[in-house]
């Protein structure tokens, strides 16, 4: 298979330059750090080149205490979580709107599925900035309650769908969705137990 390996930066990838992968052909792309950098790049390479399957991989936060720090998860649904209007203290989707437009993602790309059963699948969020403050906390919660979020994930699952490349969304848990809390974060754990748990899958695929 003709797979494309993607982070948001250069750390989160590089320990995948050095693996060693012996049934498939693994290329790699440094996307940026979020939406809007991760669908330039994605849409600019795609341009360019095919591949059999997309894996976009890196570190994300939990609202899921029972998810372990370093538990390797993987994303089935992404929401661009800002995506709408206030209307005072509600939030309206673009739906509620009337606009069509795009802001569920689900992957329901089964790339040989027996290999992917054993990672624990999550409903994500895609944020431009990231939730640090215990109102907005509740309030992401209270409406969405998502599991994980990042800031790329469906901008990665969007731009995927509409080139028509296959894609799996594969996260490292480096730290609880809190006050921004530094000390209590493993991401050395984590990014272990991704390049492990990464490097198997890209091997049993």
């Amino acid at each position: 298979m003709e797979i494309l390996l993607t982070a948001a930066t250069e750390m989160e990838i590089a320990p995948f330059r050095e693996a060693f992968f012996r049934k498939n052909n693994v290329e790699f792309l440094v996307t940026g750090v979020g939406m809007v950098s991760t669908a330039y790049e994605l849409t600019r390479h795609f341009s360019k080149n095919r591949y059999d399957l997309a894996v976009n991989c890196g570190l994300a936060g939990s609202f899921d205490r029972t998810i372990p720090i370093g538990e390797v998860v993987r994303v089935i649904q992404d929401i661009f979580s800002e995506l709408g209007a206030e209307d005072g203290e509600q939030f309206l989707t673009i739906s509620h709107m009337g606009l069509e437009a795009t802001n569920i993602l689900v992957n329901v790309d089964e790339i040989r599925p027996h290999v992917l059963k054993h990672f624990r699948t999550v409903r994500g969020i895609t944020v431009n900035t990231v939730h640090g403050n215990d109102a907005s906390i509740a309030k992401i919660i209270e409406r969405l309650n998502p599991q994980v979020e990042t800031m790329e994930g469906a901008a990665f699952f969007y731009v995927c769908g509409r080139e028509n490349i296959p894609s799996l969304q594969v996260r490292a848990i480096s730290n609880y969705v809190e006050r921004r809390n530094r000390e209590a974060w493993d991401i050395p754990l984590a990014m272990k137990n991704l390049k492990e748990e990464v490097v198997g899958l890209i091997e049993r695929l």
